[in-house]
C-alpha cells in the first residue's frame, strides 16, 4: 500500500497522523541521501538487545493503532472522528517502502539474492527506527519513542544539507507548497469548496489522476513527485490546515494538483486544467509559473 508510487497514500496517511510531519521530514532526508552517509548513520544504530526491547513496545502499539480495515461499528461520531486520522497503510508497508523502495539503491543482486552490506542494513534500521517513532506516536511509551528517534536525531544534525529533489518543475511545486503554508480561511474555505465537487463527479477526476500518475511514473519522476507529496504533508501541517479538512477531500484535491505539476510539462491540457482548476479557483496562480 505504501510505495513510491502510491506516495499519494503514504502522504495521505502522514498528513493526518500526529507524528506525520515528523516522518515526513525523515522520508524526505533519506530520498536525498548518499553511499556516503550511510557508515555515519550506521554508527548511531543501538546494540541489538536494546532494539529488541523497543521493537516489543513498536509491536504492541502497531497492534492498537487503528487502520480504515479494522474500524468498527458503533457510535457514529466516534468512529468519524477515527476514520479522520486512521491510516490506509500499515507499519509493515511503511517498512518495505523504506528498505526497498526509498533505499532500494542500498542493495546488491548476489546470485539472485538481494543483499545489503553490514553498513547499509544497519543504516537502515537506524532510518526505519526514527520513522516508526514518529509514524506511531503517542501510541508509543514516551522514553521508546525518544529512544528510537535518539540515532537519527544524531546522526541528522551531521549529514549535509541537499536540496529536495522537485523534479524540472521545481518552481511551479514549490510556489503551491509557499502558497499552501500561508492559506486563508477563506481560501481554504473555496478549497473545500472544490474538493466537494471533485467528490459530486469522480468520474473525471479519477482518469486525470491517473494519467498524471503514469505521467510520473514513465518519465522516471517516482522520487520527486514522492518528495512533492510529502513536501505537502509538511506545508499543510505548518499552514495550520484541520486535520478534518485534509481527511474531507483537500488532501486529494492538493495531492492531484501536485502531481499534476510534478508533471506539467508532459500532461495534455484537459488533464492539467482537470487537476490545477479547482486549486487554481481557491487560491489563484500566484507562484506557479
Amino acid at each position: 500500500m505504501y510505495s513510491l508510487v502510491s506516495s499519494p497514500v503514504l502522504g495521505f496517511d502522514l498528513a493526518r497522523l500526529e507524528g506525520g510531519p515528523g516522518a515526513a521530514e525523515i522520508l524526505l532526508r533519506t530520498l536525498s541521501l548518499a553511499p556516503a552517509d550511510l557508515e555515519l548513520i550506521a554508527a548511531t544504530l543501538p546494540e541489538n538487545s536494546v532494539r529488541a526491547a523497543l521493537w516489543l513496545d513498536v509491536d504492541v502499539a502497531a497492534a492498537r493503532q487503528r487502520t480504515i480495515r479494522n474500524l468498527d461499528g458503533g457510535d457514529v461520531d466516534k468512529a468519524l472522528v477515527l476514520l479522520e486520522r486512521a491510516p490506509i497503510g500499515t507499519i509493515d508497508a511503511l517498512l518495505r517502502c523504506v528498505r526497498h523502495d526509498i533505499l532500494d539503491w542500498t542493495w546488491t543482486d548476489i546470485d539472485g539474492t538481494p543483499v545489503q552490506s553490514e553498513t547499509a542494513a544497519n543504516a537502515t534500521s537506524v532510518i526505519c527506527d526514527a520513522v516508526v517513532a514518529s509514524y506511531l506516536g503517542d501510541l508509543l511509551p514516551p522514553k521508546t519513542r525518544r529512544r528510537l528517534a535518539a540515532g537519527w536525531a544524531v546522526a541528522a544534525k551531521a549529514l549535509p544539507e541537499r536540496p529536495i529533489d522537485l523534479g524540472p518543475q521545481q518552481v511551479a511545486v514549490t510556489g503551491l507548497l509557499g502558497r499552501l503554508r500561508e492559506i486563508t480561511s477563506a481560501e481554504l474555505a473555496r478549497l473545500l469548496g472544490g474538493a466537494d465537487q471533485i467528490r459530486k463527479d469522480p468520474v473525471s477526476w479519477a482518469p486525470a489522476v491517473h494519467s498524471a500518475s503514469w505521467a510520473v511514473h514513465m518519465s522516471g519522476r517516482l522520487r520527486a513527485a514522492a518528495s512533492a507529496q510529502l513536501c505537502l504533508v509538511r506545508a499543510l501541517d505548518a499552514g495550520g490546515v484541520p486535520v478534518a479538512d485534509r481527511a474531507a477531500g483537500a488532501w486529494s484535491l492538493l495531492s492531484g494538483a501536485v502531481q499534476a505539476l510534478v508533471v506539467r510539462d508532459l500532461l495534455d491540457t484537459d488533464t492539467t486544467h482537470r487537476l490545477l482548476s479547482a486549486y487554481l479557483l481557491a487560491l489563484g496562480p500566484g507562484g506557479l509559473a
